[in-house]
């Protein structure tokens, strides 16, 4: 049997609740949901990369990119991401980001599968993602 290892990238704060910021098991890679916080600072808060849905879901998506990186993926292993938005009408701007992001990343594989759906974040956050990455 394959060990679960947690996986939490230096740019990450330790998890504020029994959660890992990531697990990879055997081949299978899951990245808790990130959100736009900017790389940690001793002894600082987590701070969110600005107000914008831009600069948070920018932030977001690198977030991501960390953990899978921690755990030996990438985005091209990416099979499922999750998308959770807390206002409907940032639904087109999200995609025009979103869309961007994925053209300068060079990928070599079709994109990932992808859910979005809106729910409550907290105060001042608009985006969180997560993903669910296959390695092999």
């Amino acid at each position: 049997m394959t060990d679960k290892t947690a996986l939490t990238p230096k740019t990450h704060t330790t998890p504020p609740a029994k959660f890992s910021h990531g697990v990879r098991k055997g081949n299978i890679l899951q990245v808790a949901g990130q959100v736009g916080f900017l790389p940690a600072e001793e002894g600082k808060p987590p701070t969110p990369a600005g107000p914008t849905l831009r600069e948070q879901t920018l932030q977001t998506l690198a977030n991501v990119k960390a953990v899978l990186e921690e755990g030996g993926a990438g985005w091209d292993d990416a099979m499922m991401i999750r998308v959770y938005l807390t206002d409907v009408a940032h639904f087109a701007e999200f995609n025009e980001i979103y869309n961007a992001y994925f053209e300068e990343q060079g990928l070599t594989r079709p994109p990932a599968a992808r859910t979005t759906v809106y729910v409550g974040l907290p105060a001042g956050l608009l985006v969180e993602i997560d993903a669910l990455a296959v390695l092999g």
